[in-house]
């Protein structure tokens, strides 16, 4: 899912690290995108930049996801959660903020559990 606004990078950045943390959540990490891609380049013949600044906030919500690997200890590969937020180098002061989607999974209350996940993430992405 993807959402968009006309606004500061860093402002986008911390809202949705303040949704987060507000939220009861420790992030987990942040990975750098722009910088790893900026970075690599020239290792890959590649001098293109593709964003200005992108970087995606990971965390986890020990209910939701104990939630999700009660119903389906395999649902570990889904945890921690990543909200991505992101300029692209040819639209400056349109910041998007997305996500992934819940994924259809085995089982009814796996499936609920995964759901609260995405209900989570949307709510988080919707906040900033």
């Amino acid at each position: 899912m993807r959402y968009s606004v006309q606004a500061k990078y860093v402002d986008v950045h911390e809202d949705i690290v303040q949704a987060i943390t507000n939220r009861g959540m420790v992030i987990s990490a942040t990975s750098h995108i722009a910088d790893m891609l900026d970075r690599t380049g020239k290792d890959v013949g590649s001098d293109k930049k593709i964003y200005r600044q992108a970087q995606v906030v990971l965390f986890c919500s020990a209910v939701i996801s104990r939630k999700a690997m009660e119903a389906d200890a395999h649902n570990a590969v889904f945890c921690p959660y990543g909200i991505a937020v992101y300029e692209l180098e040819n639209d400056r002061g349109k910041i998007f903020v997305s996500y992934r989607k819940a994924p259809r999974v085995n089982g009814e209350v796996s499936q609920q559990a995964m759901e609260e996940v995405e209900k989570l993430l949307d709510g988080i992405a919707r906040e900033a």
